[in-house]
Protein backbone atom coordinates (compact mmCIF):
# COMPACT_ATOMS: atom_id res chain seq x y z
CA UNK A 1 0.00 0.00 0.00
CA UNK A 2 1.02 3.41 -0.67
CA UNK A 3 1.46 6.39 1.25
CA UNK A 4 0.26 9.74 -0.17
CA UNK A 5 2.01 12.79 1.47
CA UNK A 6 -0.77 15.39 2.07
CA UNK A 7 -0.40 18.58 0.44
CA UNK A 8 0.88 21.97 2.28
CA UNK A 9 -0.66 25.12 2.29
CA UNK A 10 -0.74 26.76 -1.00
CA UNK A 11 1.99 29.38 -1.52
CA UNK A 12 1.91 32.90 -0.87
CA UNK A 13 2.94 34.85 -4.47
CA UNK A 14 5.55 37.69 -3.55
CA UNK A 15 5.08 41.27 -5.71
CA UNK A 16 8.89 41.07 -6.02
CA UNK A 17 11.42 44.04 -6.62
CA UNK A 18 10.04 46.15 -9.52
CA UNK A 19 6.22 45.91 -7.98
CA UNK A 20 7.39 47.00 -4.68
CA UNK A 21 9.49 49.90 -5.67
CA UNK A 22 6.43 51.08 -7.80
CA UNK A 23 4.13 50.85 -4.43
CA UNK A 24 6.34 52.60 -2.49
CA UNK A 25 6.80 55.51 -5.14
CA UNK A 26 2.34 55.49 -5.17
CA UNK A 27 2.46 56.26 -0.98
CA UNK A 28 4.39 58.84 -1.15
CA UNK A 29 3.05 61.03 -4.51
CA UNK A 30 -0.26 59.94 -2.20
CA UNK A 31 1.09 61.71 0.53
CA UNK A 32 2.35 64.37 -0.51
CA UNK A 33 -1.18 65.17 -2.76
CA UNK A 34 -2.74 64.91 0.79
CA UNK A 35 -0.44 67.03 2.75
CA UNK A 36 -0.56 69.87 -0.06
CA UNK A 37 -4.20 69.69 -1.11
CA UNK A 38 -6.82 67.63 0.39
CA UNK A 39 -5.70 68.09 4.19
CA UNK A 40 -5.07 71.52 4.57
CA UNK A 41 -8.71 72.54 3.19
CA UNK A 42 -10.17 70.32 6.47
CA UNK A 43 -7.19 71.31 8.80
CA UNK A 44 -6.67 75.27 8.31
CA UNK A 45 -5.68 77.34 10.17
CA UNK A 46 -5.46 74.77 12.64
CA UNK A 47 -2.64 72.59 11.58
CA UNK A 48 -1.99 74.66 7.95
CA UNK A 49 1.68 76.70 8.55
CA UNK A 50 0.33 78.40 5.67
CA UNK A 51 -0.34 82.22 5.90
CA UNK A 52 -4.28 83.00 6.29
CA UNK A 53 -5.25 84.96 3.45
CA UNK A 54 -5.75 88.78 3.83
CA UNK A 55 -9.09 89.74 4.22
CA UNK A 56 -10.85 91.36 1.36
CA UNK A 57 -11.67 94.96 1.21
CA UNK A 58 -14.50 96.79 2.95
CA UNK A 59 -17.33 97.60 0.18
CA UNK A 60 -19.28 101.07 0.92
CA UNK A 61 -22.61 100.95 1.60
CA UNK A 62 -25.15 101.23 -1.11
CA UNK A 63 -26.77 104.33 -1.61
CA UNK A 64 -30.75 104.19 -1.12
CA UNK A 65 -31.36 104.92 -4.31
CA UNK A 66 -29.81 102.39 -5.77
CA UNK A 67 -31.76 100.11 -3.94
CA UNK A 68 -34.74 97.76 -5.62
CA UNK A 69 -37.86 99.16 -5.58
CA UNK A 70 -39.92 97.99 -2.30
CA UNK A 71 -42.63 95.67 -2.44
CA UNK A 72 -46.01 96.57 -3.14
CA UNK A 73 -48.23 97.52 0.16
CA UNK A 74 -51.09 94.63 0.74
CA UNK A 75 -50.30 91.15 2.21
CA UNK A 76 -47.53 89.21 1.28
CA UNK A 77 -48.21 86.26 -0.97
CA UNK A 78 -52.13 86.08 -0.38
CA UNK A 79 -53.85 83.95 -2.65
CA UNK A 80 -57.21 84.91 -4.41
CA UNK A 81 -59.30 83.13 -1.78
CA UNK A 82 -57.01 84.58 0.65
CA UNK A 83 -57.58 88.10 -0.60
CA UNK A 84 -61.30 87.97 -1.07
CA UNK A 85 -61.71 87.10 2.89
CA UNK A 86 -60.16 90.09 3.41
CA UNK A 87 -61.97 92.04 1.06
CA UNK A 88 -64.69 91.01 2.97
CA UNK A 89 -63.43 91.21 6.52
CA UNK A 90 -62.80 94.87 5.64
CA UNK A 91 -66.36 95.50 4.18
CA UNK A 92 -68.68 93.47 6.78
CA UNK A 93 -66.11 93.99 10.06
CA UNK A 94 -67.05 97.50 11.03
CA UNK A 95 -70.85 96.40 10.97
CA UNK A 96 -70.41 93.75 13.71
CA UNK A 97 -70.88 95.27 17.11
CA UNK A 98 -70.05 93.71 20.94
CA UNK A 99 -72.95 93.17 23.14
CA UNK A 100 -72.67 92.95 26.93
CA UNK A 101 -75.99 92.67 29.29
CA UNK A 102 -76.60 92.44 32.38
CA UNK A 103 -79.58 91.37 34.35
CA UNK A 104 -80.76 90.09 37.97
CA UNK A 105 -81.02 86.59 38.56
CA UNK A 106 -82.77 85.02 41.82
CA UNK A 107 -81.41 82.43 43.62
CA UNK A 108 -81.86 80.75 46.63
CA UNK A 109 -79.54 82.97 48.45
CA UNK A 110 -81.29 86.49 46.74
CA UNK A 111 -80.72 88.49 43.61
CA UNK A 112 -77.39 88.27 41.89
CA UNK A 113 -76.30 90.09 38.93
CA UNK A 114 -75.57 88.07 36.02
CA UNK A 115 -73.14 89.57 32.84
CA UNK A 116 -73.16 88.00 29.36
CA UNK A 117 -71.44 88.88 26.22
CA UNK A 118 -72.78 88.31 22.64
CA UNK A 119 -72.82 90.04 19.34
CA UNK A 120 -74.79 92.02 16.85
CA UNK A 121 -75.36 93.04 13.05
CA UNK A 122 -76.47 97.02 12.16
CA UNK A 123 -78.96 96.94 9.64
CA UNK A 124 -79.52 100.54 9.51
CA UNK A 125 -77.23 103.77 9.69
CA UNK A 126 -80.02 104.52 12.53
CA UNK A 127 -78.75 102.44 14.65
CA UNK A 128 -81.22 99.57 14.40
CA UNK A 129 -78.71 96.37 15.38
CA UNK A 130 -79.83 92.59 14.97
CA UNK A 131 -79.40 90.08 17.74
CA UNK A 132 -80.23 86.89 19.10
CA UNK A 133 -83.07 86.77 21.69
CA UNK A 134 -80.58 84.75 24.15
CA UNK A 135 -78.66 87.23 23.84
CA UNK A 136 -80.27 89.88 25.33
CA UNK A 137 -82.94 88.18 27.23
CA UNK A 138 -84.04 89.23 30.57
CA UNK A 139 -81.13 92.17 30.07
CA UNK A 140 -81.62 95.22 32.45
CA UNK A 141 -78.83 96.75 30.52
CA UNK A 142 -77.56 96.42 27.46
CA UNK A 143 -74.13 97.95 26.35
CA UNK A 144 -72.90 97.90 22.67
CA UNK A 145 -68.97 98.35 21.22
CA UNK A 146 -68.40 99.90 17.75
CA UNK A 147 -65.20 98.35 16.47
CA UNK A 148 -63.19 101.11 16.78
CA UNK A 149 -64.42 101.00 20.68
CA UNK A 150 -67.10 103.79 20.91
CA UNK A 151 -69.36 102.18 23.87
CA UNK A 152 -73.50 102.89 23.76
CA UNK A 153 -76.07 102.02 24.73
CA UNK A 154 -78.79 100.07 23.32
CA UNK A 155 -82.56 99.14 24.36
CA UNK A 156 -84.84 96.47 23.33
CA UNK A 157 -86.70 96.82 20.33
CA UNK A 158 -88.56 93.55 19.73
CA UNK A 159 -87.95 90.16 20.47
CA UNK A 160 -89.37 86.50 18.72
CA UNK A 161 -88.21 83.83 20.78
CA UNK A 162 -89.07 81.20 18.45
CA UNK A 163 -86.71 82.26 15.53
CA UNK A 164 -84.36 83.62 18.56
CA UNK A 165 -84.34 86.87 17.16
CA UNK A 166 -84.44 90.42 18.26
CA UNK A 167 -83.37 94.07 17.58
CA UNK A 168 -82.23 96.57 19.78
CA UNK A 169 -81.27 99.96 19.00
CA UNK A 170 -78.94 102.19 20.05
CA UNK A 171 -79.58 106.19 20.15
CA UNK A 172 -76.41 108.09 18.28
CA UNK A 173 -76.09 111.39 16.08
CA UNK A 174 -73.62 109.52 13.42
CA UNK A 175 -74.88 107.16 10.58
CA UNK A 176 -73.41 103.61 11.55
CA UNK A 177 -71.81 101.15 9.31
CA UNK A 178 -74.75 98.66 8.21
CA UNK A 179 -74.19 95.64 6.79
CA UNK A 180 -75.97 94.06 3.53
CA UNK A 181 -78.46 91.28 3.80
CA UNK A 182 -77.98 88.69 1.40
CA UNK A 183 -80.89 86.18 0.17
CA UNK A 184 -80.34 83.07 2.15
CA UNK A 185 -82.72 81.01 -0.58
CA UNK A 186 -79.85 81.31 -3.16
CA UNK A 187 -77.23 79.59 -1.14
CA UNK A 188 -75.73 76.39 -2.00
CA UNK A 189 -73.94 73.94 0.24
CA UNK A 190 -69.89 74.00 -0.50
CA UNK A 191 -69.79 77.66 -0.77
CA UNK A 192 -67.48 79.88 1.46
CA UNK A 193 -69.01 81.14 4.78
CA UNK A 194 -67.34 83.65 7.19
CA UNK A 195 -68.27 84.47 10.57
CA UNK A 196 -67.30 87.19 12.26
CA UNK A 197 -68.51 87.96 16.24
CA UNK A 198 -67.52 88.31 19.34
CA UNK A 199 -66.52 84.81 20.80
CA UNK A 200 -65.40 84.64 24.52
CA UNK A 201 -65.84 88.37 24.98
CA UNK A 202 -62.57 88.90 23.00
CA UNK A 203 -63.51 91.11 20.60
CA UNK A 204 -64.28 90.99 16.84
CA UNK A 205 -62.82 87.94 15.50
CA UNK A 206 -62.99 86.32 12.41
CA UNK A 207 -63.36 82.67 11.36
CA UNK A 208 -64.02 80.83 8.11
CA UNK A 209 -65.37 77.53 6.49
CA UNK A 210 -68.42 76.81 4.02
CA UNK A 211 -72.28 76.08 4.01
CA UNK A 212 -72.02 72.52 5.45
CA UNK A 213 -76.03 72.09 5.15
CA UNK A 214 -79.40 73.32 4.64
CA UNK A 215 -82.87 73.12 6.75
CA UNK A 216 -81.61 72.19 9.49
CA UNK A 217 -83.66 72.02 12.97
CA UNK A 218 -81.86 72.02 16.51
CA UNK A 219 -83.17 71.71 19.89
CA UNK A 220 -82.32 74.60 22.21
CA UNK A 221 -83.73 74.76 25.88
CA UNK A 222 -87.67 74.64 25.58
CA UNK A 223 -87.26 75.59 21.67
CA UNK A 224 -87.04 73.77 18.43
CA UNK A 225 -84.92 76.21 15.61
CA UNK A 226 -85.44 75.16 12.45
CA UNK A 227 -84.68 76.32 9.17
CA UNK A 228 -81.16 77.05 10.06
CA UNK A 229 -78.00 77.04 7.94
CA UNK A 230 -75.29 74.74 9.16
CA UNK A 231 -71.97 75.94 8.64
CA UNK A 232 -68.05 74.42 9.27
CA UNK A 233 -67.13 78.51 10.32
CA UNK A 234 -66.42 77.99 13.71
CA UNK A 235 -68.79 79.52 16.10
CA UNK A 236 -68.43 79.85 19.85
CA UNK A 237 -70.37 80.89 22.83
CA UNK A 238 -70.22 85.27 22.03
CA UNK A 239 -70.47 84.52 18.26
CA UNK A 240 -73.96 84.27 19.12
CA UNK A 241 -76.11 87.11 16.90
CA UNK A 242 -72.76 87.98 14.84
CA UNK A 243 -72.72 87.78 11.16
CA UNK A 244 -72.62 84.87 8.62
CA UNK A 245 -71.03 86.22 5.32
CA UNK A 246 -70.36 85.16 1.85
CA UNK A 247 -67.90 85.78 -0.21
CA UNK A 248 -69.43 89.13 -2.16
CA UNK A 249 -69.68 90.67 1.83
CA UNK A 250 -73.16 90.18 2.00
CA UNK A 251 -74.84 88.98 5.46
CA UNK A 252 -76.75 85.56 5.06
CA UNK A 253 -77.36 84.27 8.59
CA UNK A 254 -77.01 85.63 11.70
CA UNK A 255 -75.27 83.01 14.14
CA UNK A 256 -77.14 81.26 16.78
CA UNK A 257 -76.00 78.13 17.99
CA UNK A 258 -73.17 75.40 18.32
CA UNK A 259 -73.61 71.62 18.99
CA UNK A 260 -71.77 71.48 22.74
CA UNK A 261 -68.17 69.13 21.70
CA UNK A 262 -68.73 68.82 17.79
CA UNK A 263 -65.89 70.15 15.70
CA UNK A 264 -66.92 72.63 12.94
CA UNK A 265 -71.18 72.03 13.55
CA UNK A 266 -72.65 75.60 13.87
CA UNK A 267 -75.60 76.82 12.94
CA UNK A 268 -77.15 80.31 11.83
CA UNK A 269 -80.29 82.50 11.03
CA UNK A 270 -80.95 82.34 7.36
CA UNK A 271 -81.06 86.58 6.19
CA UNK A 272 -84.31 85.70 4.42
CA UNK A 273 -85.85 84.54 7.76
CA UNK A 274 -84.15 87.53 9.75
CA UNK A 275 -85.36 90.54 6.69
CA UNK A 276 -88.81 89.56 7.52
CA UNK A 277 -89.02 89.35 11.04
CA UNK A 278 -86.71 92.29 11.41
CA UNK A 279 -89.34 94.24 9.48
CA UNK A 280 -92.17 93.30 12.16
CA UNK A 281 -89.55 93.80 15.09
CA UNK A 282 -89.03 97.28 14.32
CA UNK A 283 -92.30 98.27 12.78
CA UNK A 284 -94.91 96.24 15.81
CA UNK A 285 -92.34 95.13 18.38
CA UNK A 286 -93.07 91.88 17.68
CA UNK A 287 -93.40 89.20 14.91
CA UNK A 288 -97.37 88.12 13.94
CA UNK A 289 -97.92 84.34 14.02
CA UNK A 290 -101.14 82.29 14.15
CA UNK A 291 -101.92 80.66 17.37
CA UNK A 292 -103.46 77.43 18.42
CA UNK A 293 -102.90 77.29 22.55
CA UNK A 294 -101.60 74.29 23.52
CA UNK A 295 -98.68 73.30 25.42
CA UNK A 296 -96.44 70.47 24.63
CA UNK A 297 -96.37 67.42 26.03
CA UNK A 298 -94.02 65.52 24.97
CA UNK A 299 -94.46 62.98 21.52
CA UNK A 300 -95.77 59.31 20.88
CA UNK A 301 -93.21 56.76 19.21
CA UNK A 302 -94.59 53.14 18.28
CA UNK A 303 -92.63 51.62 21.82
CA UNK A 304 -94.79 54.37 23.82
CA UNK A 305 -98.11 53.60 22.12
CA UNK A 306 -97.52 49.71 22.73
CA UNK A 307 -96.68 50.12 26.77
CA UNK A 308 -99.88 52.40 26.75
CA UNK A 309 -102.42 51.29 24.14
CA UNK A 310 -102.67 55.10 23.20
CA UNK A 311 -104.37 53.91 19.89
CA UNK A 312 -101.96 55.79 18.01
CA UNK A 313 -97.93 55.55 16.74
CA UNK A 314 -97.22 58.91 16.30
CA UNK A 315 -98.39 62.14 17.36
CA UNK A 316 -97.74 65.03 20.31
CA UNK A 317 -99.36 65.25 23.31
CA UNK A 318 -101.25 67.90 24.73
CA UNK A 319 -100.35 68.64 28.20
CA UNK A 320 -102.76 72.06 28.41
CA UNK A 321 -104.56 74.11 26.95
CA UNK A 322 -104.54 77.57 27.34
CA UNK A 323 -107.66 79.54 28.44
CA UNK A 324 -109.58 81.70 26.04
CA UNK A 325 -107.78 80.18 23.44
CA UNK A 326 -108.47 78.44 19.85
CA UNK A 327 -107.80 74.81 21.33
CA UNK A 328 -110.20 75.64 24.03
CA UNK A 329 -113.06 77.10 22.19
CA UNK A 330 -112.57 74.00 19.87
CA UNK A 331 -112.89 71.65 23.01
CA UNK A 332 -109.44 70.17 23.02
CA UNK A 333 -108.39 68.85 26.25
CA UNK A 334 -105.37 68.01 28.84
CA UNK A 335 -104.15 64.60 26.90
CA UNK A 336 -105.28 65.05 23.63
CA UNK A 337 -102.80 63.43 20.72
CA UNK A 338 -102.63 65.66 17.98
CA UNK A 339 -101.88 63.29 15.26
CA UNK A 340 -102.29 65.69 11.73
CA UNK A 341 -103.07 68.87 10.75
CA UNK A 342 -105.55 69.02 7.35
CA UNK A 343 -104.28 65.19 6.73
CA UNK A 344 -100.63 66.02 7.60
CA UNK A 345 -99.44 63.52 9.41
CA UNK A 346 -97.65 65.13 12.97
CA UNK A 347 -95.08 62.92 14.47
CA UNK A 348 -93.17 65.73 16.48
CA UNK A 349 -93.68 69.33 17.92
CA UNK A 350 -91.77 70.49 15.10
CA UNK A 351 -93.96 69.33 12.68
CA UNK A 352 -97.09 70.89 14.19
CA UNK A 353 -95.38 74.28 15.07
CA UNK A 354 -94.31 74.04 11.39
CA UNK A 355 -97.81 73.48 10.25
CA UNK A 356 -99.35 75.94 12.33
CA UNK A 357 -96.93 78.99 11.55
CA UNK A 358 -97.35 78.83 7.59
CA UNK A 359 -101.04 79.36 7.81
CA UNK A 360 -102.97 82.58 8.02
CA UNK A 361 -104.68 84.48 10.71
CA UNK A 362 -108.30 83.40 10.97
CA UNK A 363 -107.86 80.65 9.09
CA UNK A 364 -109.54 77.35 9.77
CA UNK A 365 -107.78 74.23 10.26
CA UNK A 366 -108.91 70.78 10.88
CA UNK A 367 -106.87 68.73 13.61
CA UNK A 368 -107.02 64.97 13.65
CA UNK A 369 -106.64 64.28 17.75
CA UNK A 370 -107.06 60.81 19.44
CA UNK A 371 -108.97 60.84 23.04
CA UNK A 372 -109.41 57.26 24.79
CA UNK A 373 -107.85 55.46 21.68
CA UNK A 374 -110.93 57.41 19.45
CA UNK A 375 -109.43 59.24 16.74
CA UNK A 376 -111.72 62.37 16.33
CA UNK A 377 -111.64 65.89 13.37
CA UNK A 378 -111.79 69.02 15.03
CA UNK A 379 -112.01 72.18 13.09
CA UNK A 380 -109.59 75.27 14.74
CA UNK A 381 -109.95 78.60 13.60
CA UNK A 382 -106.34 80.37 14.21
CA UNK A 383 -105.83 83.34 16.09
CA UNK A 384 -103.29 86.02 16.60
CA UNK A 385 -100.57 84.90 18.91
CA UNK A 386 -100.82 87.13 21.89
CA UNK A 387 -98.05 89.63 23.09
CA UNK A 388 -97.09 88.02 26.00
CA UNK A 389 -96.83 84.62 24.67
CA UNK A 390 -94.16 85.82 21.45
Amino acid sequence: MSTQTPAGPPRRGGLGYPASVALVLAVVVAGALLGGVVLPQYLHPVFSAQPAPPAPAATPPTPPSALAPAAPSGPVGSTPEEQVIINVVKKVRPSVVNINTESQVQTFFGVFPQQGAGSGVIVRPDGYILTNNHVVQGAQTIKVTLLGGKTLTGKIVGTDPLADLAVIKVQTSEQLPAAQLGRSGDLQVGQLAIAIGNPFGLGSTVTTGVVSALNRNVQLPNLIVENLIQTSAAINPGNSGGALVDSSGRVIGINTAIIPNAQGIGFAIPSDVARVEMAQLISQGRVIRPWVGVVYGGEVDPQTAQMYNLGTDHGVVVRQVESGSPAARAGIQPGDIITGVNGDRIDNWNDFVRDVVTKKIGERVTLSIVRDRATHQVPVTLAERPAERQ
